[in-house]
């Protein structure tokens, strides 16, 4: 700017008093931005329009249509003039069952959001979108219905492939590189909002690397581009027309956008599509070792100049790491060439390498750096990502199951020491919350202990389902858990749905 203003004053040989203000402001700014760091050159300011990269991309955006059968003895029926989620909504309901006007089994659809990646049909959408699914279609911004098949579903990232067979082939979006996206990048969503269709929305990347206790590999980019219910499924795009992001939950009271919503990052994302496309499951990596945070005082301890990294608390005798030679104590540092600030950012980086692939640990011990090879085996996943649906709600001889949409685990040394469930607390812990279940819009996390369920006390998995199972043949609709989350006991009452 300053440059311009000084060319335009040569050339002209004399400088009207306008023109010198002008340069006098330019050459202000410039200086007076220089001690916050602002490169003013760097700025990119909002676009003129929308307009162009909206009509380019909407083609391959789609909208998802999914059926199932339910009983109507057990299916929540929305009272006129009711909001949803309302806590007269049980009131009302037993009121009508009571009437009679509840019993025959019925049809449910439900619309998300989905876009296509592959002119010969793969489309991207959420795992909660189909999710029990009977029937899936997708449906073009032309009209078109076609019926989709289901290769993959992964719930831990919320991420599903469709197959569609089209006779010609079909617009697509590819994806982009998420880890270039910066807070403040200008992003655009498209979507079926509450089954309007095709809705085109602009904002901000927010934030980025969220962890909002949804799985155990959450790294979501934060937007305020309006996301509502209807876009899960629906593709999040920067200004070239990318895919960064898989647009899957929002933060609301209402339902509605109040400019909090998340995207499954495309880096992410590309990773875990190519596994189901490729095996219809994703195979992740393992390393083989129980980790904690490292706080300031355990990096004091440790004599580390900082809280870094993650402390490996025990390490599985059979597994890579053990035969890499990590130790119990050991602060992981760097994984195959990434740095670990934080614990929660090795699980990730772990479940992306491939496997069989033999990877460079840095770790800290004895106050030194030092590094070790381990080569990384499969994780043996007791929720697999197939079509099958994992394990229907049954214990596994690790001690662990599936029920009301929550993954659950028995607690022991270590699963209290991943979790930091004190010892005075019993009952089983949340590992997993699908982010589409009840159990999540009632506030349940990761790390949250059940105590109880419908009063009855619980000390394995098994007990949980067990319970939920006399709930649900009692014919009530919902199971009343007493959870134990930082320190505090809360009751919670959480729907039971028709599978459970």
């Amino acid at each position: 700017m300053l440059v311009r203003a000084e060319n335009t004053m040569m050339g002209q040989g004399k400088t009207t008093r306008k023109a010198w203000l002008g340069a006098v402001l330019a050459f202000g700014l410039v200086f007076a931005l220089q001690p916050l760091g602002v490169a003013p050159s760097l700025a990119r300011g909002a676009p003129d329009s929308f307009a162009d990269l909206a009509e380019r991309l909407s083609p391959a955006v789609v909208n998802i249509s999914t059926s199932q059968t339910v009983s109507g003895r057990n299916t929540r029926q929305q009272v006129p003039g009711l909001p949803e989620g309302s806590p007269f909504e049980d009131f009302f309901e037993d009121f009508l069952e009571r009437q009679g006007r509840q019993g025959a089994p019925r049809r449910v659809q439900s619309l998300g959001s989905g876009f296509v990646v592959d002119p010969s049909g793969y489309v991207i959408t959420n795992n909660h979108v189909i999710a029990d699914a009977d029937e899936i279609k997708v449906i073009f911004a032309d009209g078109e219905a076609l019926d989709a098949e289901l290769i993959g579903r992964d719930p831990k990232t919320d991420l599903a492939v469709l197959k569609v067979e089209p006779t010609d082939d079909l617009p697509y979006v590819s994806f982009g590189k998420s880890s270039e996206s910066r807070v403040g990048d200008w992003v655009m969503a498209i979507g079926n909002p509450f089954g309007l269709g095709g809705t085109v929305t602009a904002g901000i990347i927010s934030a980025i690397n969220r962890d909002i206790n949804a799985g155990p590999y959450d790294d979501f980019i934060q937007t305020d581009a309006s996301i509502n219910r209807g876009n899960s499924g629906g593709p999040l795009f920067n200004m070239e027309g990318e895919v960064v992001g898989v647009n899957t939950a929002i933060i609301s009271p209402s339902g509605g956008s109040i400019g909090i919503g998340f995207s499954v990052p495309s880096d992410t994302a590309v990773s875990v599509i190519e596994q189901l496309r490729e095996y219809g499951e994703t195979r992740r990596g393992w390393l083989g070792v129980r980790i904690q945070s490292v706080n300031e005082e355990i990096a004091e301890g440790l004599g580390l100049e900082e809280p870094k990294g993650a402390l490996v608390a025990g390490v599985n005798p059979e597994g890579p790491a053990s035969d890499g030679g990590v130790e119990p104590g050991d602060v992981i540092v760097e994984f195959d060439g990434k740095a670990v600030p934080e614990m929660r950012d090795l699980p990730k980086l772990v479940a992306e390498t491939s496997i069989g692939r033999t990877v460079d640990v840095v770790v800290i011990r004895d106050g030194k750096e030092k590094t070790l090879n381990v080569k990384i085996d499969r994780l043996d996943e007791t929720e697999t990502a197939d079509a099958s649906g994992g394990n229907d709600g049954k214990e596994d001889e690790k001690g662990t199951a599936e029920v009301l949409g929550l993954g659950l685990s028995s607690l022991n040394s270590t699963t209290r020491s991943q979790y930091s469930v004190p010892d005075d607390v019993e009952g089983v812990v949340v590992t997993f919350v699908d982010p589409g279940s009840a159990a999540a819009e009632k506030g349940i996390r990761r790390g949250d202990v059940i105590v109880e369920v419908a009063q009855n006390d619980v000390r394995s998995p098994s007990d949980v389902k067990t319970y939920v199972e006399e709930e649900k043949a009692s014919g009530r609709k919902s199971v009343l858990l007493l959870l134990a989350s930082n320190g505090d006991l809360r009751f919670v009452a959480v729907r039971i749905k028709e599978e459970e």
